[in-house]
């Protein structure tokens, strides 16, 4: 094999743009840059040069903040799998050849797919693999949390889904937290699956859930194309990580929507749907508010209120309202004392329930 491994000079890293895909990888460890044929992992670490400029025009950062591309910019960003029906389908690729920035967090894949309306991925090209002083590479599973068993003591535990991407869910999320926060009551919050975004992980921080985690934490850069096991890995660690916090209320972001591979395979685990106690259902139409409520009720998961795009126009409020007979709030209610104390009540008549018929058991 024609592996070649060269020093990498702090300098040059710290002139380097760290995409938010990298937030838990020490950039002050000493790095050496692995070249040649080698087969990338989903998690490894690269530092790629920005060829031309697509769709991706700016670089989510480790702090979240979008910083602007120049060509010429060299990077460092993780290989993963993206799936986004609005954007882009990539995989990972088995070389380390030019491939695209699929996501603005910071993924490296083939592309397979694009939305019509979306410009073509930015293009890049790898200029190797990081990896440390022995010439290990350096993977997200690296610096992930310690995997956990179970979940002791889990507080209250609410799940936002939805009907697709941008359908709302993690608006939803924000202002859940922000309306129990205003209540004192302590909130933490993940997302469990989807594509690393750092916008995503900050909107939860600024509404004020300590902590706030990603399945990046979990060593993950996505979760497209991940089997069963690694799904409850990442219920399992970040459920842990929550529950010990010491919060009131957990608040959980599923990607994507219910028919996404990832989603319905996390809501056939009944590891992950005997630990929640109810869920926030966020939609861009009725028919699509119907249809997943119905999802939902086949599985014995109970929705409280449907949430989303479709609040944006008061004449698809009505239609959901009248076909799903349940509350319809528009997504910035969701942070209102009122809202946030029926759904605080629900959630609290549901864990009563679900915690007496464990016992009986």
């Amino acid at each position: 094999m024609d592996l070649k491994l060269d020093p990498l000079p702090n300098q040059r890293l710290a002139q380097a743009k760290w995409a938010y895909t990298t937030r838990r990888i020490d950039p002050d460890q000493t790095f050496q840059l692995l070249t040649g044929t080698v087969s990338p992992l989903a998690g490894d670490l690269l530092l790629a040069r920005v060829e031309e400029l697509g769709q991706h025009r700016r670089l989510e950062l480790v702090s979240s903040r979008r910083a602007t591309l120049f060509e010429g910019d060299e990077i460092v960003i993780a290989y993963g799998n993206r799936y986004a029906p609005d954007q882009f389908e990539g995989i990972v690729p088995d070389h380390l050849g030019p491939c695209r920035l699929v996501a603005a967090g910071g993924v490296a894949a083939r592309l397979l797919n694009r939305h019509d309306r979306i410009k073509s991925a930015t293009r890049i090209t790898p200029l190797g693999l990081l990896t440390d002083e022995e010439g290990h590479r350096i993977n997200l599973s690296r610096a992930r949390l310690p995997k956990a068993d179970r979940i002791v003591a889990s507080p209250l535990v609410l799940v936002v889904a939805g009907t697709s991407m941008n359908a709302g869910k993690t608006s939803a999320c924000a202002n859940l937290v922000r309306g129990f926060v205003r209540q004192n009551i302590k909130v933490a919050a993940a997302k469990f699956t989807g594509t690393g975004a750092g916008a995503d992980y900050r909107a939860l921080v600024d509404a004020g859930a300590c902590p706030v985690f990603d399945f990046i934490d979990a060593g993950y850069v996505s979760t497209y194309r991940v089997n069963r096991e690694t799904l409850l890995d990442i219920v399992m660690t970040l459920g842990h990580e929550m529950a010990e916090s010491g919060a009131d209320i957990i608040i959980v972001e599923v990607a994507d929507g219910l028919l996404q591979r990832e989603t319905a395979r996390l809501f056939a685990t009944l590891e992950f749907t005997d630990w929640i106690d109810g869920v926030i259902f966020a939609a861009n139409d009725a028919l699509g508010a119907q249809a997943g409520i119905s999802w939902l009720n086949a599985r014995q998961l109970p929705v409280f209120a449907i949430t989303g795009v479709l609040t944006s126009s008061p004449l698809a409020k009505r239609e959901a309202e009248e076909v799903c007979g349940l509350p319809v709030y528009h997504t910035n209610a969701l942070a209102r004392p009122s809202v946030s104390s029926y759904i605080y009540s629900c959630l609290q008549y549901r864990h009563q329930q679900r915690t007496a018929s464990e016992v009986v058991r």
